[in-house]
């Protein structure tokens, strides 16, 4: 039986649901029906437009990640909306959230929780820590140690913590939505390649343009309208919106367009590391997310390549020479995309066909 919640994290995670109930909640949901998953992202995606100003094809690639049940990098300068957009489309959702402040003392046992010893009972009690939520905002993720990096690692790609030889199991949804500064800021660790290939896509933000800037400016004057957003969903409607994701319909010359992306990265001159097998499953999950975003339930090779430089530019590595050339990695990604053929009526299924 778990021990309660240390008083750190009870507020982010009161009412979250047991594991039990949690895992018997996925299995029971049917996916909803292509109005009502239009009419849930349509409002998503206009509650967090009204909070990050100009950044209507960011938030749209975030909730993207979250119907594909991945995670997501957002990385760039500070003061540019990371946190507050991570923190807004946290609250659409009727979930439970927690946030972690990544410091360089933090350690793991404050991201995963720790067993500590009851007198009462004279046995170790497991307390969960913050990534026991819905929906964790990782926070400056690259100022904290690798060693405190890593913790992340098994609760993203199989949803569950080990302490002290116990395994816990993280409910669903789960996503994690970090943000970073460039590695060339101070105080910062680069995330090691098994970090980076855990997460789904990479994204900056960038500077807004002047209109939005200046509509930033007026709206932001009274407080944040961060405080207005009301949910928008429940989890149990965002759990059928992901099951809707996973009916989409690939086709097996899509399937194989996909792996011939990634394969051609592999035996690319300008790289050391190219697209590791995960990640094109993610690509795919990805693709199929977008598709139901776009209103048809099934995949195309337009939503692949589309999707193909924020999810695989970040697994990427350069030869150094290509490197100092000044090649980068979505460069190498728009040559590949190029180059692979795409083939005829890929995706389509046969009863649209003429």
């Amino acid at each position: 039986m778990d021990a309660p919640i240390p008083p750190a994290a009870a507020a982010s995670l009161n009412g979250f649901p047991s594991r039990k109930t949690a895992t018997a909640l996925k299995s029971s949901l049917a996916p909803v029906d292509a109005e009502a998953f239009q009419t849930a992202a349509e409002g998503i995606l206009a509650a967090v437009n009204t909070v990050i100003d100009g950044k209507e094809d960011a938030a749209r690639l975030v909730l993207t990640v979250l119907l594909a049940e991945g995670h997501v990098l957002l990385e760039d300068v500070p003061g540019v909306g990371k946190t507050m957009l991570a923190k807004t489309l946290a609250r659409t959702i009727d979930c439970t959230v927690s946030r972690i402040q990544f410091t360089p003392d933090l350690l793991p046992s404050d991201v995963t929780g720790v067993s500590i010893y009851n007198q009462d009972s004279h046995r170790f009690e497991f307390r969960q820590g913050p990534v026991f939520a819905n929906v964790v905002i990782a926070d400056e993720i690259n100022r904290a140690s690798a060693k405190t990096q890593s913790a992340l690692l098994e609760c993203m790609e199989e949803h569950q913590v080990t302490v002290d030889g116990g395994t816990h199991r993280l409910s669903a949804p789960f996503i994690v939505v970090a943000t970073q500064n460039p590695i060339e800021m101070e105080g910062t660790y680069p995330l090691p390649e098994a970090q980076r290939d855990r997460f789904m896509a990479r994204l900056s933000l960038g500077y807004p343009d002047a209109r939005s800037e200046v509509e930033m400016l007026e709206n932001h004057q009274s407080g944040s309208p961060l405080e207005s957003i009301t949910p928008v969903v429940g989890i149990r409607e965002a759990s059928a919106m992901i099951a809707r994701v996973r009916d989409i319909y690939v086709s097996d010359a899509v399937k194989e367009y996909t792996v011939s992306l990634g394969r051609a990265t592999r035996e690319h001159p300008d790289l050391r590391l190219g697209a590791s097998p995960r990640s094109l499953l993610q690509l795919l999950r990805a693709a199929k997310a977008y598709a139901a975003l776009e209103g048809r339930d099934f995949v195309l090779p337009d939503d692949v390549t589309g999707l193909a430089d924020a999810v695989l530019a970040h697994r990427l590595l350069l030869q150094r020479k290509a490197a100092v050339a000044g090649t980068t990695a979505s460069d190498v990604i728009a040559s590949v995309i190029a180059a692979v053929p795409v083939p005829r009526s890929a995706g389509v299924p046969e009863r649209l066909r003429r």
